[in-house]
Parts: structure tokens; C-alpha cells; sequence
């Protein structure tokens, strides 16, 4: 079975492999029971990386316990005390001081020991064999080996784990930093870009409108001027009159985008102009087959903004989820407070916007729809970023999306 970077063979395994026959080889008895604990061991040092069950917290207890039963039984097939093989208990013990806490390493530590010391025990010595006072003093020695390694394994596994997690915090703080730095880039490019279309916008306005009301002007002219028989002419010039007015409609937008926005904040309640807006799309003609639910947070306190247009751009973010949603759908719009800022959320169960869209959506004149000229997201971010806010999207395809707009909750300070 592969590992997680797709080898079936580690470098860990190859030592383990090795260790394992060299530890049966070199023993000076060939005892069937010791082998066959020794390759059961070897599986179970193999297996613990590997299997998903041993990498649970129960999974590392039933192996450290298995380690502590083979390593006593490997132990007692192969002399008891004298046994060469004693510091087999080590296994277990620099599993639990890598896996376990200081509680957990300090009672498997002594465990090993114990297990160990079991064998001076008469029970588990022979009659040509007593231990004497050297002997003791040879058992505590080999004994203070295991406490000794399972500290300083211990104290270098626990400086990995603080140093791992200090470099998985600073790897979140640069995602997040980074994540900062691409929103501040593309609400700068937006910036650019907006100044630039505004300008062209406002100058090739200027420009249309006094034709315009040329055209219009001949257009009513020579309707009261056409014969009253000539029903043609009469519609023909009848068209030229409304498309000249919508052309001007579409103007007047160009002009509200480019002309520079004169914010008249004040402290107020936030809730009241949401509840405008969603009155206003409520009545929205032909009338939106959803329904709205609002979901205002009381932590979210009065604060500076403009109301009137704050008002406009719920009011495009909430037609805009409407006329994406199916029918019989839900819209939500919710708000909360959230770090010195206050989030304003359009929630939808919509078609989600295609991913090579998202980053045009703000852009002027970027729309698709039929009918849309590509300019209320545009205004609205240009109208969150006079507030020094920011506006951002999440959406997925087949699913929906989310708007947010952050703003900053603090009153602005007073001038001297």
C-alpha cells in the first residue's frame, strides 16, 4: 500500500527491515518463540505509520501496548535478566514521548522499567543464576537508560510540535497577508479602471446629449408636422422619441458612474436602509418569484454612512440574487459585526457565477445579461470604496452566491 507521498517502500521501512533480521541474527540463541515475537513486533513497527488505525488515539495506545508485551516477551525467551535484548523496551517508550504527553511518557516509561525489573523477580531466575549486589547496581543502570531516552526524546518531539506550529501560524498569517494583498491589488485595478471608464464615460456623454435632443427635438417636430393619415411616419417617429429617451436614460447612468460621489454620512441605524431595500425590490415590476429573509445581527450598533446610497447598493446586490435565484427560491440578506467592521450579506441559491467571470463582475460595462449595460456592480463598488469598505464574492457554480459588503463600523472623527 502507498504511503501519503505515493511510495510503497519508505526510507524508514528499509532500516526497520534491516534492523530486525540483523537483531535475530546476531542473537547467540535461535529460540522459535523469540523469532517469531521478534517478526511480530517488526510488523507491528511497520504497520503503525501505515495503517489509518493506529494514526487514532486509541490506534497509538494498542500499539505501544502491543511493543511493551512483545519487548517483555522477546525478553524473557532470550535469558530473562541477562538478556541482551532489554533495550527493546525502548521502543515504547519513544513512541509514547513522541505521540503521548508527559503523563502518558512518564507512565509508559515506567511501565518499561517495570517490565524489566520483573525479571530479577525469583519467580523469573534460575537456580544457577543469582543476582548479587553488582548485579542490582548493573539492573538500576540499564533501567535509568529508558527514563533518560524517553526525556530527551520527549523534549526534541515537543520542540518539533511547538516549531510546527509556529510554522503552520506563520504560514496562515502570509496566506492571509497574501489573500489581503490580492484583494487591496484587484480594488486598486478596479480603482484605475473605474477613474478611466468614468472619464471616457463622462466625456462621451457630454458629448451624445446634445445631438440627442437634436434628434428628439426633429423627431416631435415632424410628428406634429406628418399628415394625420400617415399612421406610418407617425409610429416611425414615435420610435425615434422613446429610443432617444432610453439612449438618455443609459446616459444619465454614465454620468451617475463618472460623476464623483459626495457621500452625506451620518450615524444611524443600519437596519432601517436594509429594510428600504428590501421593501423596494419587494416591489420590483414584473414581480421577483423569491423570497426575501432578512437576518440582522443586534451587535451591529449606528455608525457613519450614507443611507441613500447604501440603500442603492443593497438594492442592486438584492436584485441582482433575485433574478439569478429559480423560482420559489430564498434570498437572504444578513448582517454582523465582525472586527471594527460591519458585514452586510446578499445570500442566494442561484446558477453561481461561471468562474471567468469573477473577476469582471465589477468591472463597468461587464454584464450577462440581455438587457444590462454592465454598470450596477460597478457602482456599487464604487460606492463601498467612498465608504472605505470593501465589497467581495464567493460563488460556485450550480450552487449560489454570497456578497459581502464590509464597511467600517467606527464614526469618522470631527474635524477641529
Amino acid at each position: 500500500m502507498p504511503d501519503s507521498k505515493g511510495r510503497l517502500i519508505r526510507t524508514p521501512d528499509v532500516v526497520w527491515l534491516l534492523l530486525f533480521p540483523a537483531l535475530a541474527l546476531a542473537s547467540p540463541d535461535r529460540h522459535p518463540l523469540k523469532l517469531i515475537f521478534l517478526g511480530v513486533l517488526a510488523v507491528v513497527q511497520l504497520s503503525e505509520p501505515r495503517l489509518e488505525f493506529f494514526n487514532t488515539r486509541r490506534g497509538n495506545l494498542v500499539a505501544i501496548v502491543l511493543k511493551l508485551g512483545l519487548g517483555f516477551l522477546i525478553i524473557g525467551y532470550s535469558g530473562g535478566i541477562r538478556s541482551s535484548y532489554y533495550l527493546i523496551q525502548l521502543l515504547p517508550v519513544i513512541s509514547a514521548a513522541v505521540s503521548l504527553g508527559v503523563g502518558g511518557t512518564l507512565l509508559v516509561t515506567a511501565l518499561a522499567c517495570l517490565s524489566y525489573a520483573l525479571f530479577a523477580h525469583p519467580y523469573f531466575l534460575t537456580e544457577r543464576y543469582v543476582i548479587d549486589a553488582e548485579g542490582y547496581r548493573e539492573l538500576a543502570l540499564r533501567t535509568i537508560f529508558f527514563p533518560v531516552v524517553g526525556f530527551l526524546t520527549y523534549q526534541l518531539a515537543e520542540e518539533n510540535r511547538v516549531a510546527a506550529l509556529e510554522n503552520r501560524e506563520t504560514a496562515e498569517q502570509l496566506a492571509d497577508a497574501n489573500r489581503h494583498l490580492r484583494e487591496a491589488e484587484d480594488a486598486m485595478r478596479r480603482s484605475e479602471r473605474l477613474a478611466a471608464l468614468g472619464q471616457m464615460s463622462a466625456g462621451l456623454a457630454h458629448e451624445l446629449r446634445n445631438p440627442l435632443g437634436t434628434v428628439k427635438a426633429s423627431a416631435e417636430m415632424l410628428g406634429r408636422q406628418l399628415p394625420e393619415g400617415n399612421a406610418v411616419a407617425g409610429e416611425l417617429a414615435g420610435f425615434i422619441s422613446t429610443e432617444v429617451d432610453r439612449v438618455n436614460s443609459l446616459i444619465t447612468r454614465f454620468l451617475d458612474f463618472a460623476r464623483p460621489l459626495k457621500l452625506q454620512r451620518h450615524v444611524q441605524s443600519l437596519t432601517d436602509s436594509l429594510d428600504r431595500a428590501v421593501a423596494e425590490v419587494r416591489r420590483h415590476n414584473p414581480p421577483l418569484p423569491v423570497t426575501f429573509y432578512t437576518n440582522y445581527s443586534p451587535d451591529v450598533v449606528p455608525f457613519s454612512f450614507d443611507a441613500e446610497l447604501m440603500e442603492r447598493v443593497v438594492y442592486n446586490l438584492l436584485l441582482n440574487a433575485a433574478q439569478a435565484s429559480p423560482p420559489d427560491s430564498t434570498v437572504t440578506l444578513k448582517t454582523r459585526a465582525i472586527d471594527g467592521l460591519v458585514e452586510i450579506s446578499v445570500i442566494d441559491r442561484g446558477s453561481g457565477i461561471d468562474p471567468s467571470h469573477r473577476e469582471n463582475i465589477f468591472n463597468p460595462f461587464f454584464t450577462t445579461k440581455r438587457e444590462g449595460v454592465g454598470l450596477g456592480l460597478a457602482i456599487c463598488a464604487k460606492v463601498v470604496d467612498e465608504h472605505g469598505g470593501r465589497i467581495t464574492v464567493e460563488s460556485e457554480k450550480g450552487v449560489g452566491s454570497v456578497f459581502r459588503v464590509l464597511l467600517p463600523a467606527e464614526p469618522p472623527s470631527e474635524s477641529p
